[in-house]
């Protein structure tokens, strides 16, 4: 059973819910949902995302002398698992739609779970140092289809969709022992937020299975979506699903599923790096800005103006003009409600979904092309000031983002998605920290996705048109302060 001729499967079992072991992590494992038929609804905050047929996935690269043998981290990765969905239940379930209201829930009912969540065992054609070069997003494009097919399908196309599958790839050749470990899961269930919680939940009980720590009790998630209630908000759910699925159950058809030609790079901005942008950031803009910063720049602004203003510049330069001087562009932020605790929502850090609204920073691609420091001081003023003016209730800032966007030109946006507080490189599943994480996702053709390194730096993934993935990083480089110790993960140096 092959998957491509670099990736195999060599076998594929499904994994249930382990109430009776969950019982022993946390005192509440399976809350109760909404529904006595085992029905959770989306909320209109979710049901923007039904309509992102490809999965969020990471992966998770590990290698050296503590990674167990194949055969037993596949059995304590099942039995783990099976601990942990017991106490996410939801993840068991099924993305479905309900014909009878006219809505997409997650079916979490007996006959929903029963078939399991699919544990795919899998075998890479190449070593542990070709496993590591194609974990990079680097490489031709065979590397490419191999990166996409270390993480687990999950095929939700059409309704009803499983939203969440697991693979585990060890290398074919060679005597030393690495394993990429790779989680796909629907975005319409978790946002950031929530997948890095599941994480982390998932490591602490596969490490004190491993006897690597005391038995800690489990604060478990709550799905109570009751907390997102605001007026108007199913009326604005069904309009989403409206614009973006109206063909429901088929949310995408098979033909308009195909990637585009895409490049994919990861970097690493060290600390000091990030603290030069800052500086840069808070001189000019209370210089030629002319504008008092209440607050120095966050490191996600900071980073985020750095990634902006490399896009533009490159694609100001290419061959093919993209963006001509006087156009403006546009940079989606992803802003966490969780955080903000404003108006009627109070979501504490505990509630599993999604809790997100975009909003989106708007610049001329002039002032985000003149000297470096002052397009790094434009770039950052317009996101701060777009998250910043994100309205109290949700619904009307979700209702701004559906009316505004529907006429913004696609080649001029740019998505930003994760974020530098999510700390991948802490996910131990008791073989020690992994040498490597990459997060893939194909739900825009302009992507950018941050992730918290070592040392307090940033890892910052970019999908580009090929054309402009060269400028983009020659001019990542240039706006790096003189002497800069950054390098571009899996292309030069690494980790």
């Amino acid at each position: 059973m092959s998957m491509s001729s670099s990736v195999r499967v060599l076998n594929v079992t499904h994994v249930l819910p382990d109430q009776n072991r969950a019982a022993l992590y946390s005192p509440s494992p399976q809350l109760p949902l909404p529904d006595d038929d085992g029905i959770m609804k989306l909320t209109f905050m979710d049901s923007q995302f039904v309509g992102m047929v490809m999965p969020m996935r990471r992966l998770f690269l590990y290698e050296g002398p503590g990674v167990p043998p194949f055969p037993y981290l596949v059995g304590s990765l099942r039995s783990s698992l099976a601990t942990v969905l017991a106490i996410f239940f939801p993840l068991a379930g099924k993305l479905t739609y309900s014909p009878s209201a006219g809505d997409v829930v997650v079916d979490c009912s007996p006959a929903a779970v029963s078939p399991g969540v699919k544990f795919v065992e899998a075998e890479y054609a190449g070593s542990i140092d070709d496993m590591r070069s194609v974990a990079s997003g680097g490489g031709d494009e065979g590397d490419r289809d191999a990166l996409m097919e270390l993480g687990p399908e999950l095929d939700a196309r059409q309704l009803p969709a499983p939203v969440i599958a697991v693979q585990v790839t060890r290398p074919a050749v060679g005597s030393g022992r690495a394993v990429v470990v790779a989680v796909a899961i629907h975005h319409a269930v978790a946002d950031g937020h929530s997948v890095w919680q599941f994480m982390r939940a998932w490591t602490a009980v596969a490490r004190a299975e491993e006897g690597s720590e005391a038995m800690a009790r489990l604060v478990p998630p709550t799905f109570d979506r009751t907390v997102i209630r605001y007026p108007e908000a199913d009326k604005l759910a069904s309009k989403i699903l409206r614009a973006i699925a109206p063909a429901l159950p088929v949310v995408r058809s098979p033909s308009s599923c195909s990637p585009p030609d895409r490049s994919r790079r990861s970097f690493l901005i060290h600390a000091d790096e990030i603290q030069s942008v800052k500086q840069h950031i808070r001189t000019q803009t209370e210089t030629a800005v002319a504008e008092q910063l209440d607050t120095p720049p966050s490191t996600y602004v900071a980073v985020s103006s750095l990634v902006w203003t490399s896009i533009v510049r490159a694609k100001s330069r290419a061959p093919h003009l993209a963006v001509a001087g006087d156009a403006y562009c546009y940079f989606f932020v992803a802003v966490d409600y969780r955080r903000r605790r404003l108006g009627p929502l109070q979501v504490n850090e505990r509630y599993f979904g999604n809790c997100v609204v975009p909003c989106v920073a708007t610049a001329a691609a002039r002032d985000l092309c003149g000297d470096a420091g002052l397009g790094l001081a434009r770039a950052a003023t317009a996101i701060r000031d777009a998250i910043r003016a994100q309205p109290e209730d949700p619904v009307r800032a979700m209702e701004s983002w559906l009316d505004s966007t529907l006429a913004l030109p696609k080649e001029r946006f740019t998505f930003a998605g994760s974020s530098n507080r999510f700390m991948a490189y802490e996910t131990d599943f008791g073989w020690g920290a992994p040498s490597r994480v990459e997060l893939v996702s194909l739900f825009a053709t302009e992507l950018v996705l941050l992730l918290g390194a070592e040392d307090g730096g940033v890892q910052v993934t970019v999908t580009l048109d090929p054309e402009h993935m060269e400028g983009f990083a020659a001019n990542l480089l240039r706006l790096r302060p003189a002497g800069s110790r950054a390098r571009e993960r899996g292309i030069v140096g690494g980790p």
